[in-house]
Order: structure tokens, then sequence, then C-alpha cells
């Protein structure tokens, strides 16, 4: 029987971030999130895969990664690691 229970769940913290499993209204706050885990981790480098779609989720993250004083740059992945569907993410060392 499949669990409904609403409780949050634990995602890995290995630098790559698949918001296709959070709602566009909860991505700034999961984006803000997981880069302070990461920079308290030690994770410097970030993959925020975002989606192709209309870009809604595309326009929030690049937002909050324009004015996050940890973001050294951010860029659209190339390659077939995801194009424009995914940004990665230079963060500053602690």
């Amino acid at each position: 029987m499949p669990d409904t229970n609403d409780s949050p769940s634990e995602h890995p913290i290995d630098g790559t971030l698949d918001l296709h499993l959070f709602a566009p209204e909860d991505t700034r706050e999961v984006v803000l999130e997981y880069i302070r885990t990461c920079l308290d981790r030690g994770i410097t480098r970030l993959r925020i895969v975002h989606g192709k779609g209309l870009g809604v989720k595309r326009e929030i993250v690049h937002s909050v990664l324009a004015g996050h004083p940890d973001v050294t740059r951010y860029y659209h992945e190339g390659g077939s690691g995801g194009g424009w569907g995914a940004t990665v993410v230079d963060l500053k060392s602690k």
C-alpha cells in the first residue's frame, strides 16, 4: 500500500537539486535552503534542475541567484547535461 503520509521526506544533499519535486511557489525557499545547506557542507558547485517548460521555475531560480551574496556565477548547463533545463551555480568557499 502506498505511503500517504504528508510528512516531509529527506532529499540527498550532493550538489544537485531537482526542482521537479517542488511546486513553483516553494521554489525560492527551497533554493535558498539548499544553498545554505550546501555551503554548510562545503559544497560549492551546484546543479539546479528547474526543467525547460515555460520557464517559471528557471526565472525564480535566476532571480534568487542574481541577488544571493554567496553566488559567484551561474549559467545554463551545456551539452547533454540538461541545456537550458538546468543551471550550474558556483558558490564562494567559506
